[in-house]
């Protein structure tokens, strides 16, 4: 499986059961639970620049009704802003960026429909905003230097460039046999390459968006992560075991070679919290201006806050593998065919279900605010 990331990942399209657009109800979650600190950063950027024009990206943006939220939130904070310091409406110029196999074909026939919906929502608090598509990864460079005023980024950071190097012997041998991602048994080699991988990725990426912000630029980003220090825990390991558990069952019967399950791993990595203020301090680009971690149930509709309670465990594991599948189902159908796919993902449920029986497991979720340093 040695190839960059960009050639295969992208969310499921369209608007049908098995797609992103119906399952990103985690991602939406997410949002709205980060506003505050959107806000804070938006509000401060500013107050402090008074600008005639900004420009505002969103990395990662994918399809569905998620996308146009952030544009959203930015429009509302600044209308707000302006007509209170009774200062003139910025023009605001919006990227949506993802790779060039994301459905941006239905984000703009969605984007007639938004902008009716914001004029009727906000009234006299819009502010003038023209939004264009940004194709391209973030593993580098995308826009001119110092011509960004904010990124944001929810959930995209968690990918990789790539499949990281380092997963065979020196013979060919795959060394994380029977795992999709970093697991309990997986060999200290593997884990190491995750994580150099995960600090070369993210590394870039902050030399990269340093370049592109303007002076007194920030971002907020979120990401999946970790709260212990071992990759090997978490509930992205488990959530990624069970899968591959899934993929095993099928090995055994002979529905998937077993040479092609051990050549899988997931361009994946959920950090901890050090690690990504590692690198942030290694780079010395950025102030760090707020870091905060929460947690999600895996079932994206279960809104509870008891960690003991599961009232439809086969439900919740019907949803959970949903969400899932409209992540990684590009991926899976690039390396096994998509003739396994409903298969896989049924017996995905099924284990997602048995598993919340036992213990609900809980998504860990990383959000930092970083500006730019003179």
């Amino acid at each position: 499986m040695a190839f960059k990331v960009e050639q295969a990942l992208h969310m499921v399209g369209g608007a049908g059961e098995t797609s992103y657009a119906t399952n990103s109800r985690i991602q939406e979650k997410a949002i709205y639970r980060t506003k505050p600190i959107l806000e804070t950063a938006i509000a401060e950027l500013y107050g402090k620049l008074l600008p005639e024009r900004m420009v505002v990206v969103d990395l990662g943006c994918s399809s569905g009704p998620n996308t146009f939220l952030v544009v959203s939130e930015v429009l509302g904070i600044v209308g707000d802003l302006r007509r209170r310091l009774e200062q003139k409406p910025p023009e605001i110029q919006f990227f949506l960026n993802d790779l060039p196999g994301n459905d941006f074909n239905n984000v703009f026939r969605s984007l007639e429909r938004y902008e009716k919906m914001m004029e009727e929502e906000k009234g006299d608090l819009l502010v003038p905003h023209y939004v264009v598509g940004a194709p391209g990864s973030f593993y580098g460079r995308l826009f001119p230097c110092n011509t960004v005023h904010f990124f944001h980024s929810s959930y995209s950071l968690m990918w990789l460039s790539q499949v990281p190097q380092g997963l065979e012997s020196e013979q060919g041998v795959p060394l994380n046999k029977g795992n999709i991602y970093i697991a309990e048994n997986s060999p200290p080699q593997v884990v190491k390459a995750y994580q150099e991988q995960h600090r070369r990725d993210f590394s870039t990426f902050l030399k990269s968006r340093y370049v592109e912000l303007s002076i007194g630029g920030g971002m907020v980003l979120t990401f999946l992560g970790r709260r212990n220090k071992q990759p090997t825990s978490g509930g992205l390991s488990c959530m990624w075991g069970l899968l591959a558990e899934a993929l095993n069952a099928m090995v055994s019967q002979g529905i998937v070679s077993e040479d092609k399950l051990d050549a899988f791993n997931l361009p994946i990595y959920a950090p901890s919290m050090q690690e990504v203020k590692a690198v942030i301090h290694d780079e010395g680009l950025f102030d760090l201006e707020q870091a905060q971690i929460f947690e999600f149930n895996w079932d994206p509709f279960d809104d509870t806050d008891d960690d003991d309670i599961v009232f439809d465990n086969v439900l919740n594991g019907k949803n959970v593998a949903k969400c899932i599948r409209a992540v990684s189902e590009p991926l899976i159908a690039h390396h096994f065919g998509d003739a396994i796919l409903d298969e896989l993902f049924s017996r995905y449920a099924e284990k997602v279900a048995r598993h919340l029986l036992v213990e609900k497991t809980k998504y860990t979720v990383l959000v930092i605010a970083l500006k730019k340093k003179a």
